[in-house]
């Protein structure tokens, strides 16, 4: 019985979203933290870096990768990000009969952290965890998901409006979920200043400048070997690599741009040797930085 009310609300959903979002795009919506992905074919390996959101398949599969640890999820199922994350993903299944379907919910560390204190939820543990994860929708969240994609056809005024309400209840029902402490515990550390979101933001407002692990370490108040550890456990890797996937995606960036070279774009993002950026560009891309853009511009 209860597979059977999952199944007709993912279904229901599957029909709400197939009217508003074109084949190979991600669309906004009038509800301002939700956008939807559809494709109707699998999709070639590409990197990137998560955004903190709760990111929900009604159809096909994914296949996303932290390092050397492998996510695979599929219809019912949620990744969860609650830190900025470097990662690669791809759509592992999908067909033009029944194409990869995707909600993407924006979250707000804050704001999870409010519901967290307003509900009282209980804190079991104080240890990190990994800053992204899949988890599945039980039938109370997935009715929430529902009654917010069925704004989608309703006016974008009330859509707006109305989505406010139904965003605390999602966030509430993740938080209480079987998952939820996973989604809860880094943002509780950090707001205990024994997390790791102020390491991330320091790496990310000096991603360009030559830094010491031990600099970061002092300016969050943390010793070297702690930070090491709370780091890798959160994002699965050290906060050297983690800067070094920063400058990386920044130089893409540029490149795709196309208002310079791979040189100026080496120099621009914290590099001292143009050879070190190709090579160190070569293996997170898999290939050299102007074989891998002209690629990227050549693919549909």
């Amino acid at each position: 019985m209860k597979r059977d009310f999952a199944l007709t609300r993912i279904d229901h959903m599957i029909d709400i979203v197939q009217r508003h979002v074109l084949d190979g795009q991600r669309a906004a919506t009038a509800i301002p933290f939700l956008s939807l992905l559809r494709s109707a074919h699998p999709t070639p390996i590409t990197k990137g870096v998560l955004k903190p959101s709760c990111c929900v398949i009604l159809q096909g599969h994914k296949r996303v990768h932290l390092s050397d640890e492998v996510l695979d999820y599929g219809p019912g199922e949620y990744l969860a990000v609650s830190v900025d994350m470097p990662a690669s993903g791809h759509i592992v299944n999908a067909t033009p009969d029944k194409p990869y379907l995707l909600l993407n919910l924006e979250l707000d560390p804050q704001e999870l952290a409010a519901i967290v204190l307003e509900a009282q939820i209980a804190i079991d543990s104080q240890q990190p965890v990994r800053g992204a994860f899949i988890g599945k929708t039980d039938d109370t969240l997935l009715d929430s998901l529902y009654q917010l994609v069925r704004l989608l056809d309703a006016p974008a005024a009330e859509a707006a409006f109305l989505a406010v309400g139904l965003k605390r209840e999602i966030l509430y029902r993740l938080l209480n979920g079987a998952d939820g402490r996973k989604l809860y515990q880094n943002i509780v550390l950090d707001q205990q200043d024994r997390g790791i979101s102020k390491a991330i933001a320091w790496l990310k407002e000096r991603f360009d400048q030559t830094v010491r692990v031990e600099d970061l370490a002092q300016a969050i108040n943390m010793s070297v070997s702690s930070l090491h550890h709370r780091f890798k456990a959160v994002t699965t890797m050290g906060p050297m690599q983690y800067q070094k996937q920063l400058r990386l995606q920044a130089a893409r960036a540029l490149l795709i741009g196309g208002e310079v070279d791979a040189t100026t774009a080496a120099y621009k993002v914290g590099y001292e040797s143009a050879s070190q950026f190709s090579r160190e560009y070569r293996r997170l891309f898999g290939a050299p930085p102007m074989q891998d853009i002209k690629k990227l511009r050549t693919t549909p």
